[in-house]
């Protein structure tokens, strides 16, 4: 297998996990040992990650970020993998739980208080939805040999009843609420397009960031050298690439 190419989000690109990836813009957060980068080690395909910190599916599509080109343009038609890890951000919700542990004096200040309103983050999951079906079809246009998978994003919060610390508990019951919807039309996106699903969120629910053996990190202030706070961790990225090997390893649908 030859031509692999990443698309998406901090989700994937790893902020904060060391070493950076070579020749990868600062503010993309690109990690050599991302998914991405692991799997491309494992499956010994050539990579092109184009992943970067703060993508939406605009970014994915036809919105240049910090002056690189929308990354759906990485694809040539010669590629035999895509994976694709999206729309988190055009719901807000790492921003979401990383502005619930601001002072509430703060909170209520445009527009971080929009990030709290529920009637927002409906409209934005409902707007996401349709913005990850049209990612998957146009990845399907673009890559007409690829596997595209979509891969969800690794579960950050505990079950409901459970410490989340610095959280209130109705703050982490909106991030359940988003994090759950954005699993779930990720999926009717894969399945509407005809692309594949890397249930990276299921799989992780034993391993949110206040378990024993966590793959994303907890709130707090963002540390040189140390991964981004409510992201992956090494372990993380290590899982996610396990998850995508053994799908890869399957029959395509």
């Amino acid at each position: 297998m030859t031509g692999y190419v990443a698309l998406g989000s901090s989700m994937a690109a790893g902020p904060g996990i060391r070493p950076s990836a070579v020749g990868a813009p600062f503010r993309a957060g690109r990690s050599a040992r991302n998914y991405p980068h692991l799997v491309a080690d494992r499956l010994g395909v050539d990579l092109t990650d184009v992943t970067y910190s703060g993508a939406t599916t605009a970014n994915v599509l036809d919105e240049p970020q910090h002056g690189t080109p929308p990354q759906i343009e990485a694809l040539d038609g010669t590629e035999t993998l895509v994976t694709v890890t999206i729309g988190g951000n055009d719901v807000g919700y790492v921003p979401m739980l990383m502005a619930a542990g601001l002072p509430r004096i703060l909170r209520r200040l445009p527009p971080i208080g929009e990030l709290f309103d529920r009637t927002t983050r409906d409209r934005a999951l409902v707007e996401v939805g349709e913005s990850l079906r049209r990612v998957g079809e146009t990845v399907r246009a673009r890559a007409p040999r690829a596997r595209v998978l979509f891969v969800d994003y690794l579960t950050l919060l505990p079950p409901a009843g459970e410490p989340v610390s610095p959280l209130s508990g109705a703050d982490a019951a909106l991030g359940r609420r988003i994090a759950d919807t954005l699993e779930r039309l990720t999926g009717e996106a894969a399945a509407d397009t005809g692309c594949e699903w890397v249930r990276a969120a299921r799989a992780s629910r034993e391993h949110h960031a206040w378990s024993a053996q966590p793959w994303t990190t907890r709130p707090g202030l963002p540390w040189p050298a140390r991964p981004a706070p409510l992201h992956p961790n090494a372990a993380g990225m290590r899982a996610v690439a396990d998850l995508v090997v053994e799908h890869v390893g399957t029959r395509s649908d």
